[in-house]
Parts: C-alpha cells; sequence; structure tokens
C-alpha cells in the first residue's frame, strides 16, 4: 500500500491549464459535477475503442496507484470493472461499469481514485458523438456525499485530472502517444 499513500495526492493535484471546453459545472459542499467536451479527430469507433479497450495505453502514470497506467483496464460490459492491478494478487476498484452502448455511451458508477476513500459516489459518463470534424467525446462526472471540508474544496482538482486524460487520449488517438 505504499505506491498508495504516494499516488493518492498525485490524483488530484491541478496539473494542466484547461484546454479544452471544461468546466465545474456545480460545486457545494455535498458534491460537484464537472463536464467536458473535446473534438477528437478520427472517426467514432477509433476513439471509443481507445477509450474504453485502450485506457492503459493513454491514462497518465501519475493518476494510478501502481504508478503504471498499464495496469488500468476497463471491462465495457454491466457490472464490468474499471480496474487497476497493483500486482501480487492485488487491485483496485475504481469504478463499477453500469451502461454501455457500444460506440456511443458507457456509464461508470463510484468514486475515482482517492474519491473512493471518502464518504462519496460519482456517476461517470462518456458519450461519443459524431462531430464536424471527428468524434465529440462529451464526459460528465457528478460526485456526491460527505467530505471533512466539502467536496467543493476539490472539485477543480478533479476536474483538473478529468481535463488532462481527455487530452491524453486525444492525443494517443490522434498522434499515437498519450503524451501532451
Amino acid at each position: 500500500m505504499s505506491h498508495f499513500l504516494v499516488a493518492a495526492p498525485m490524483l488530484l493535484c491541478a496539473c494542466l491549464p484547461l484546454s479544452l471546453n471544461a468546466e465545474v459545472a456545480d460545486a457545494d459542499i455535498n458534491g460537484f459535477t464537472v463536464r467536458h467536451t473535446i473534438n477528437i479527430a478520427a472517426v467514432r469507433e477509433d476513439v471509443y475503442r481507445a477509450a474504453v479497450h485502450d485506457v492503459g495505453k493513454w491514462w497518465s502514470d501519475d493518476h494510478t496507484m501502481s504508478g503504471v497506467a498499464a495496469n488500468m483496464s476497463i471491462d465495457a460490459r454491466p457490472l464490468g470493472c474499471f480496474c487497476e492491478t497493483l500486482g501480487d494478487g492485488a487491485g483496485v476498484v475504481h469504478m463499477t461499469v453500469t451502461f454501455v452502448n457500444p460506440l456511443v455511451m458507457i456509464k461508470l458508477t463510484g468514486g475515482l481514485g482517492p474519491l473512493g476513500l471518502m464518504g462519496v459516489d460519482g456517476n461517470m459518463t462518456w458519450e461519443f458523438d459524431d462531430g464536424e470534424a471527428g468524434t465529440d467525446v462529451t464526459l460528465n462526472y457528478a460526485v456526491g456525499g460527505y467530505m471533512d471540508g466539502g467536496l467543493n474544496s476539490i472539485a477543480s482538482s478533479v476536474d483538473a485530472v478529468l481535463v488532462e486524460q481527455m487530452s491524453r487520449l486525444k492525443a494517443f488517438v490522434e498522434a499515437g502517444s498519450g503524451d501532451e
């Protein structure tokens, strides 16, 4: 668990400027909602496949508990797992898949990263739509519950982490690299 203690604070760091249509749509002491839309210059099938089936190739190592994004996977079926292996039979469920309409939408439920250790729950929706110049990907993440000091205090940090991941997905699909 020492990797977790080192990586957990990094999961909530605000690392990047907002480079896409992103916002903390709402934030209060009992919850927040973040929303991001990004256009990726590729057909929907390629974007969906990369987002869901190749998450370990574009997710940031810095926002994992193991320090290795290749340990991340999404089993895209109801009650599937957005999981991370930690070695020696250890692992963590970051979120549970609750809805799948391939190439259109995937919904996940849970507290991503260190949110999973708090008295919170969340619903994350990824929508894939045809855009004028490729595929428009919209991510909504609504989190509610209890955190000492209020959830509004971490909304912008969670937002920044998700902006980074969407930017990495775009780079992976368009250039073959998760690096920005």
